[in-house]
């Protein structure tokens, strides 16, 4: 393993972040388990940063893949594409859109470059609202609209940014009122924005904030936002990249929450639906997605095998409720770990809904961060047997827990017992 570290440091760049004082390398995985190479087993909940969706080496999406890599890998765009077509069709179906339209691409960085495209190129203008907090990708574009300094390496970007308030509903001005008067006041600061500014072309929001530690708003936020858009023709583009398919459990799109005033314009997805194959995509209003004037391609967006896996993976999680268990499921996870929480001084909060959960962690007796406990927290669970991930966003510290949706609640235990252990190390 120390070769392989040393080999990677030689040939990849160094802001290619690895976790762990030791970098491990994952060899297999089954289930709810991967192993790295040395032999050691670990219960994942992480999935590779909400990627594994269903299960590691899911036998229905194996096969799929499988079968489809006997027949053709690929062949792009700019030929008919059977499996393209198919769960292009599912997803519209289930989007909550009228009049879907899907367009695939290989990322979540990616979706969001063209969720941006679509929306300046339809609103004539290229100005955009985001959150505080957010993150949205990596690409330049996608850079310039991520409201979270550490995952922000350049101030250069092609769209005006204007940022709002109320990604985080416990920090900020705002966090010592109530829910209606924290949406209220969100809605103020939006309205005052777009009194000093060009019309935008949209606001983007991730319906929980993923890279800032799952952090979210209350309830009704968006759907407060969406009339001020609306009134103004301003498109939303809700971010579920994360949040998607599901994985909060109470909805299968993490917008749901903020359904009163209707379906956003555009939705952005990866992550989750391949299971580990590289898929993303938009949906989107017709007169939306099809606004563009000159010809577009995707060379290895909706390739074949990533659709084939993206169905079957879709398939499997719709058949099987899955969405029913991470309520079920999360529910008893969330409540074990606030159970734990309240008796360290270190852990600010635990939050999220469904598998998607987040465990503040500050300096006790203050409200400051704590990277080093999270770090360390990461470093023992590894060691009883447990990957999470961690984030955070301006002075947080935060652990991510995001299993795959079909995690068992002996899983949860066991997981939620080790994760205990890690943080009584740090506190």
């Amino acid at each position: 393993m120390n070769d392989l570290y040393s080999r990677h440091r030689q040939v990849l760049p160094d802001w290619l972040a690895l976790y762990y004082d030791e970098p491990i390398e994952i060899t297999h995985g089954e289930g709810r388990h991967v192993w790295d190479s040395a032999g050691n087993k670990y219960l994942d909940f992480f999935g590779g940063i909400l990627t594994t969706m269903t299960a590691h080496a899911l036998p229905e999406v194996t096969k799929a893949v499988g079968e489809q890599a006997g027949r053709i890998v690929h062949s792009s765009t700019l030929y008919l594409n059977r499996p393209m077509v198919e769960l292009a069709e599912r997803i519209a179906q289930v989007s909550g859109i009228p009049d879907a339209r899907v367009f695939f691409t290989t990322s979540g960085t990616e979706a969001n470059d063209t969720a941006l495209l679509l929306a300046t190129a339809h609103r004539r203008s290229n100005t955009v609202l985001a959150m505080r907090n957010s993150y949205h990708g990596r690409s330049f574009s996608t850079v310039g609209i991520t409201g979270n300094r550490s995952w922000s390496p350049t101030s250069l970007s092609p769209l005006q940014t204007l940022y709002v308030h109320g990604g985080v509903r416990t920090r900020g001005p705002f966090a010592e009122l109530d829910d209606r008067a924290f949406i209220d006041a969100c809605v103020a600061d939006l309205k005052d924005i777009l009194g000093h500014t060009r019309p935008p072309a949209a606001l983007i929001a991730e319906p929980i904030q993923g890279v800032g530690g799952f952090t979210s708003p209350p309830d009704g936020l968006y759907a407060a936002f969406r009339e001020v858009l609306k009134e103004h023709g301003i498109l939303w583009i809700a971010d579920e990249v994360q949040t998607g398919w599901g994985r909060t459990g109470d909805h299968f799109w993490g917008w749901q929450a903020h359904a009163q005033s209707g379906p956003p314009d555009l939705v952005t997805f990866a992550k989750g639906i391949g299971n580990g194959a590289s898929i993303g995509g938009v949906i989107a209003r017709a007169e939306i997605m099809n606004c563009l004037d000159a010809n577009s391609i995707s060379t290895f967006g909706g390739t074949q095998l990533t659709m084939a896996a993206g169905l079957a993976n879709l398939t499997y999680l719709l058949e099987h409720d899955l969405q029913g268990n991470a309520r079920r499921v999360g529910g008893l996870l969330i409540e074990r770990l606030r159970a734990v929480a309240a008796q360290l001084p270190g852990v600010r909060e635990v939050r999220g809904r469904g598998l998607m959960i987040g465990i503040e962690l500050v300096r006790p007796g203050t409200d400051e961060a704590d990277p080093q406990a999270a770090a360390t927290v990461l470093e023992m669970a590894r060691e009883g047997g447990l990957l999470i991930g961690k984030g955070g966003g301006h002075n947080t510290s935060a652990l991510r827990v995001a299993p795959p949706l079909s995690l068992t609640v002996a899983e949860a235990e066991e997981g939620a017992a080790i994760l205990e252990q890690a943080l009584r190390s740090a506190y």
